[in-house]
């Protein structure tokens, strides 16, 4: 007969820590709900800082526009555009005490040129300076100074 010593036991299979495969689908799984729920929120506030950069853009637009309007006595005609802060406009009335008051005339936030209306017609102002928005056409989502007079 043969007997174990105490100190020998018999082998037994080493335990492995491992994952199994629906350990892993599952965590796989709540990355990537967290992942597009962040995606999510992110977007929502790339939307807000480029209403928000226009709106800035808007108001140092029409700063710019005062300055012309204080030096020539008007703001630019419709047919001169925003344009007239960059380049002398040769279009009537030529003003006479032109300045350079932009390096060029900046885009919005979607890449498009800002719109520039005078008279105004839906602005308080004598003129209205707006963006299009994001869907590049006019509609009720343009940004413009008649809601950034609003809220001086």
């Amino acid at each position: 007969m043969h007997q174990f010593s105490p100190s020998r036991r018999p082998s037994r299979r080493p335990s492995r820590a491992a994952f199994t495969l629906i350990e892993i689908v599952l965590v796989i799984t709540i990355i990537a709900v967290l992942g597009a729920a962040t995606i999510y929120l992110i977007k929502g506030n790339v939307d807000v800082a480029k209403e928000t950069r226009v709106e800035s853009d808007i108001k140092n637009i029409t700063t710019q526009l005062k300055v012309y309007e204080a030096r020539n006595l008007q703001p630019p005609t419709h047919e001169q555009g925003l344009t007239a802060l960059v380049t002398k406009p040769s279009i009537e009335p030529v003003p006479e005490r032109w300045t350079q008051l932009l390096e060029e005339v900046p885009k919005d936030a979607w890449n498009r040129e800002f719109q520039y209306q005078y008279p105004a017609k839906r602005s308080k102002a004598d003129y209205d300076v707006f963006s299009l928005g994001r869907d590049g056409v006019e509609s009720a989502d343009d940004i413009g100074n008649w809601k950034t007079a609003r809220a001086e």
